[in-house]
């Protein structure tokens, strides 16, 4: 057996990390990875489809936060309706809205569907596609690895 390969080009997380999703003024938010799940997902509630322009949209209250709840109401384009099977069988239609992930110094756009997470401790999951481009290996023994992404300035443009 030959040596293990190395990936020096993707970039290292831990199985929870700190990410923001700007375009929905959202910073700080703790993001679990779910190698598992091919989507990620958005804890969402009161969500409504409306048409912008002629165009699917969507508006939802996320909600930031476990010990102190924030409520942040955001609106995002509608990219698709999508069944999701969760991992106790029961299947789901979810609204899948695209927004720009910041993780570390990267940022990329990541498809999220939005759905109730009340009960879980983590309000958002990465999974693998959003990985997958970010281009980002999971060490899972280590959690926070990256820092906490900022804005670049206070108008959250980027």
């Amino acid at each position: 057996m030959g040596p293990l390969k190395t990936f020096d080009q993707l970039g290292v997380i831990g199985l929870r990390e700190w990410i923001n999703l700007p375009q929905l003024g959202m910073v700080g938010l703790r993001a679990k990875i779910d190698t598992g799940a091919s989507t990620s997902c958005l804890h969402a509630s009161d969500i409504q489809p409306f048409d912008r322009d002629g165009e699917p949209w969507v508006r939802f209250t996320a909600h930031i936060g476990t010990l102190v709840q924030r409520r942040h109401r955001c609106e995002a384009p509608l990219v698709s309706l999508k069944t999701i099977k969760s991992s106790n069988g029961h299947s789901q239609s979810r609204y899948v809205i695209r927004t720009h992930l910041t993780l570390g110094e990267r940022e990329w756009p990541v498809e999220f569907t939005l759905t109730c997470r009340k009960t879980m401790r983590y309000r958002v999951l990465l999974g693998s596609k959003a990985l997958i481009a970010g281009q980002l290996l999971v060490n899972p023994a280590l959690t926070y690895v990256q820092n906490k992404p900022i804005l670049a300035d206070s108008s959250g443009a980027q």
